[in-house]
């Protein structure tokens, strides 16, 4: 069984999870993701305060996360690097259109607007990929994934306290950027799910990050982010951002997706912002007011009541992959 070096790291936290029920092995693995981007998202706004730019800080988080799962994967599975070459357009679309510009748009709108807002409208996303489940996929929603949606939209809404911004005063630009945000978070959630109905998620993820670092190499002068001089401890969160920040939470929200599909896995990764808010008051004292815990704690039931009676879903890519290799064929990472 071929098992990356996440996996094996995190091992023993997918057991405590039932590693023999693979949707709770696929919202444990959204949990982790939406852990690690809450802390990445507190990294970037360090790097904006010392001078970065969202151009730069995509570079170096795109370019370092590709950098890295290459050497990981040619050392260690070189398999999973291979794929058919007609299958290239798929992948330059999820990289650009997906990865990319999630990264790209998300960063531009905490440049632009208050954070809050920026991760509520960011956080519009699962709405996209249910209406294009719904409308496109013939996704037959259940009455427990409609109250979910609804009440992470209304948790989030709560969590970043919302109701102090002044929507009419926000930059434009800022929520344009936040919405665009949003829209890539849902296609990146769609065309990966997509393509592990044939390839491995860190395959996905691979040529993903690939074309992402190419497209933001192009866009933005070739490695211009790495010619600067940096201090160590920013160094430090630049590399944070490009590992801890980038291929484990995508490998890990692919592997949820793998499992739980898009719709499910996007709604579970909501949770982002109340662990940011939870690293907050624990390292930057800041304080969360009544209605902030109350949204928390609706985000955090709308999800379990997510995982509520949910059979296994025989439309995963996992388990359509793993009905196309058959006994031959290879066997999924989990």
């Amino acid at each position: 069984m071929i098992e990356s070096w996440p996996v094996q790291f995190f091992k023993e936290i997918y057991i405590l999870t039932d590693a023999s029920n693979s949707i709770k092995r696929g919202y444990a693995y959204v949990s982790l993701a939406a852990i690690l981007w809450a802390v990445s998202g507190t990294a970037s706004k360090y790097l904006f305060n010392n001078g970065l730019s969202p151009f730069q800080v995509v570079q170096l988080r795109t370019t370092i996360a590709f950098v890295g799962l290459l050497l990981w994967l040619s050392f260690r599975h070189p398999s999973l690097m291979r794929i058919s070459p007609r299958d290239s357009i798929y992948f330059l679309l999820l990289g650009i259109f997906g990865i990319g510009a999630a990264q790209f748009f998300y960063l531009f709108a905490i440049s632009k607007i208050n954070v809050a807002a920026a991760i509520l409208l960011h956080y519009t996303g699962p709405v996209f990929v249910t209406l294009y489940s719904v409308v496109f996929a013939r996704y037959k929603l259940r009455p427990a994934t409609v109250i979910s949606i609804l009440g992470t939209l209304t948790g989030c809404y709560l969590v970043v306290g919302a109701y102090n911004i002044d929507l009419l005063g926000v930059n434009q630009a800022g929520i344009i950027g936040g919405l665009l945000a949003a829209v890539a978070f849902a296609t990146y959630s769609l065309l990966s799910e997509y393509g592990m109905r044939k390839y491995n998620p860190w395959t996905v993820l691979f040529y993903g990050l690939l074309f992402a670092a190419l497209i933001w190499n192009i866009l933005h002068f070739p490695l211009e982010a790495f010619f600067h001089t940096y201090s160590p401890v920013t160094w430090w969160w630049i590399f944070f951002i490009g590992v801890l920040g980038t291929i484990l939470p995508f490998g890990f929200y692919f592997e949820g997706i793998n499992l739980i599909r898009s719709t499910h896995a996007s709604i579970t990764a909501t949770l982002e912002p109340i662990t940011a808010g939870i690293v907050s008051f624990l390292f930057l004292k800041e304080t969360m007011g009544p209605l902030q815990i109350l949204g928390g704690i609706l985000v955090i039931a709308s999800i379990i009541l997510l995982q509520f009676k949910q059979d296994r879903d025989e439309n995963a890519p996992g388990v359509i992959r793993s009905q196309k290799k058959g006994k031959s064929g290879e066997r999924l990472v989990h």
